[in-house]
C-alpha cells in the first residue's frame, strides 16, 4: 500500500469545504489548519483569472520531519501515510523548520505538533479521508498510488501532474492536475498589499499570547507588464510566524562560548605550549560549564512540552541531529566535569586525556548545529556549505573573547592577553569574510537569496549591519588594532560575544521569514 493523493485544479471551485470537513472531522482548532486552499490571481481586470489550490501535508516518501524528529512522534507507516503521536511530541518544532511544505504546525491546545494524516483513523475502517468524501467536485482523489486499478494511480498515469519542489528530494505524494506554477510557488507571487484575514496580530501555538512577527520585508516577484507582479496571493491562512525564537539563538550562543572557552583552553595548553596559570584554568573551566548549563536551560526554555525534555535521551530516535546533538553536549559535559575533578584531586594523567578528550567533544558541541540546520529542509539558506565553518568561527571567536575577558577580570599574565589581541583580530576579520561569502555569494535557490535580501535589506537590515556587522564585529576589531588597554581590549571582547549573538539571531530568524506555502 502506498497510499496519495491527487488534486486535480479544472474542477476545484476553493468552496473550502474540505477545509471545514477536516477542521470538523479532526478537531483541529482555530488558528491552524491540516489542509486549506489558497487564491492566487492573475492579470488585469477584466482580463484576470483566479487559481484555487489546496495545500496540505504531502505524505513524502522520503519525509524530513521523520528524519529529523528526536522522539519518533512523527513516523511514517507501512502503507505510506505520515503520521504523528502527540502523546510523544516534545514540541521542539524541529519538524516545522524540516518540512520544505508549511504543512506541519504546532497546536495551541495540546502544544505538539500537527498536520494532516491522511484521517488514517477513517482509512483504517474502509473509509475515504474527510476532504475526499466532502468534496462537491471530486477535485479530490484520495488511494493507493500501488494499485494500477486505482483512480488516483489512473490519474496521476493518464493526466499530466505536477508535485510541490521536487528538488528537494522527498519524493511527495500530492499530485496537481493543471497545477499552477504560481500557486504551488510561494515565492512567485506578490505579498505587498494585504487582505482581510491574511495578516494576525498573535501568533499560535508556540507564539500564543504573543506578538506575532512579520516577515523581515515583503519583496516583489519577477515583474510582469508595466512593472506589475505577474500574480499575486489574495487569499491565504495566516503565516505561522517564526517558530524558533530567541531561545534558539541564545542556546547556539551560549553552546558557542562553553565549547569555544574550553578549545581555547586546549589549543593553548596542549598545542601551543602556552601554560595558563591555575587562577585562569578554573575561571575558563567554571565559565564554560555555567554557559554549557545555560546551553541546557535555552534547551527545555525553547520546547512546548519541557516536561517530556527526558524523553530525548529516554526515547530518542538516533537519526536526528537533535539526539546526536544532545548526546555530544552530554559527553561534553561529563568531560568537563571529570576534568574539574581530576584537577581538584591532583591526577595529572586524567587530567589530560579529560582534557584532549573534553576538546573533542567541545569541537563537535561546536559544529553540530551546522548538521542540525542542514537537515531542516524546508530553511534553504541554513543548507549553505559554509555553515560548518560558521558554526566552527562562531565557537572560537566567542570562546577567545570569553578568555579576554576573563584574562583582564583576574589581572592575568599580560604575555596571555598579549598573545589573544592578534589572535581576536584575525578572528574578527574571519568571521566578516565568512558572513558577507554567506550574504553576497551565490544562494542555491530563491529561498535562499530571498533570506539573504531580508538580512542586507529588510527589516533585518539593523540588527545585522548596527548589531553584528559594526558593534560586534567592526568595531572590536579596529579596538584591537588600535589600542592596548587590557579593560579596551575587554570592551572589545564583550562586544565580540554580542556580535555572535547577534548574528546567530539574524541568521536563525531571517530563513523563517521565507513562506513555505
Amino acid at each position: 500500500m502506498n497510499y496519495g493523493f491527487v488534486l486535480d485544479a479544472r474542477k476545484c471551485i476553493g468552496c473550502h469545504a474540505c477545509t471545514v470537513a477536516c477542521k470538523s472531522e479532526n478537531q483541529v482548532p482555530l488558528g491552524v489548519n491540516r489542509t486549506w486552499v489558497k487564491y492566487v490571481e492573475k492579470g488585469t481586470f477584466p482580463d484576470s483569472r483566479r487559481y484555487f489550490t489546496v495545500l496540505r501535508c504531502n505524505h513524502c516518501a522520503e519525509p524530513p520531519c521523520v528524519a529529523i524528529c528526536p522522539v519518533e512522534a512523527l513516523h511514517k507507516r507501512d502503507d505510506g501515510i505520515v503520521d504523528f503521536d502527540q502523546r510523544r511530541c516534545i514540541g521542539c518544532k524541529a519538524c516545522s523548520q524540516a518540512c520544505p511544505y508549511g504543512a506541519l504546525y504546532m497546536d495551541p491546545e495540546t502544544h505538539t505538533s500537527a498536520k494532516c494524516n491522511f484521517c488514517a483513523h477513517r482509512k483504517e475502517v474502509g473509509l475515504n479521508p474527510a476532504c475526499v468524501a466532502i468534496c462537491p467536485q471530486q477535485a479530490i482523489v484520495a488511494g493507493d498510488l500501488d494499485d494500477p486499478k486505482s483512480a488516483v494511480a489512473m490519474l496521476v498515469a493518464k493526466e499530466q501532474t505536477l508535485v510541490r519542489k521536487p528538488e528537494k528530494g522527498t519524493s511527495p505524494k500530492v499530485y496537481y492536475i493543471n497545477g499552477d506554477g504560481a500557486s504551488l510557488d510561494p515565492l512567485e507571487v506578490s505579498e505587498v498589499n494585504g487582505y482581510l484575514w491574511s495578516e494576525q496580530s498573535r501568533g499560535v501555538g508556540h507564539f500564543a499570547g504573543k506578538h506575532y512577527i512579520k516577515p523581515a520585508k515583503k519583496l516583489l516577484p519577477s515583474a510582469g507588464v508595466n512593472g506589475k507582479p505577474k500574480a499575486r496571493k489574495v487569499y491565504d491562512i495566516p503565516s505561522k510566524g517564526v517558530v524558533w525564537g530567541w531561545e534558539v539563538p541564545a542556546y547556539v550562543w551560549s553552546k558557542a562560548v562553553a565549547s569555544g572557552l574550553f578549545l581555547v583552553m586546549f589549543v593553548l595548553q596542549s598545542l601551543l605550549m602556552h601554560p595558563l596559570s591555575d587562577a585562569m584554568q578554573w575561571a575558563s573551566w567554571t565559565v564554560s560549564l555555567l554557559f554549557l548549563a545555560l546551553t541546557g536551560g535555552f534547551l527545555v526554555k525553547d520546547l512546548d512540552r519541557p516536561e517530556r525534555f527526558s524523553s530525548v535521551m529516554l526515547r530518542p530516535q538516533f537519526g536526528s541531529w537533535l539526539v546526536k546533538g544532545g548526546l555530544t553536549i552530554a559527553g561534553f559535559g561529563a568531560f568537563l566535569a571529570l576534568w574539574g575533578v581530576a584537577k581538584f584531586l591532583q591526577i595529572p594523567l586524567l587530567e589530560q586525556i579529560s582534557l584532549w578528550v573534553g576538546a573533542a567533544f567541545a569541537l563537535l558541541t561546536a559544529t553540530y548545529t551546522a548538521f542540525l540546520f542542514g537537515s531542516a529542509k524546508g530553511r534553504d539558506f541554513w543548507q549553505s556549505p559554509m555553515m560548518l565553518l560558521h558554526m566552527f568561527l562562531n565557537s572560537l571567536l566567542a570562546g577567545g573573547s570569553a578568555m579576554m575577558v576573563l584574562a583582564v577580570a583576574i589581572g592575568s599574565a599580560d604575555e596571555l592577553v598579549a598573545f589573544l589581541r592578534p589572535a581576536l583580530a584575525g578572528g574578527f576579520v574571519l568571521h566578516i569574510l565568512v558572513m558577507l561569502s554567506e550574504l553576497f555569494g551565490k544562494h542555491p535557490s530563491k529561498s535562499a537569496e530571498r533570506a539573504a535580501e531580508a538580512i542586507v535589506h529588510g527589516s533585518l537590515k539593523q540588527p545585522f549591519w548596527y548589531g553584528s556587522f559594526v558593534l560586534g564585529n567592526l568595531l572590536p576589531l579596529l579596538l584591537c588594532l588600535a589600542v592596548s588597554s587590557p579593560a579596551m581590549l575587554a570592551l572589545a571582547a564583550i562586544l565580540g560575544l554580542c556580535g555572535v549573538f547577534y548574528t546567530e539571531k539574524v541568521w536563525i530568524h531571517a530563513p523563517q521569514t521565507v513562506p513555505l506555502s
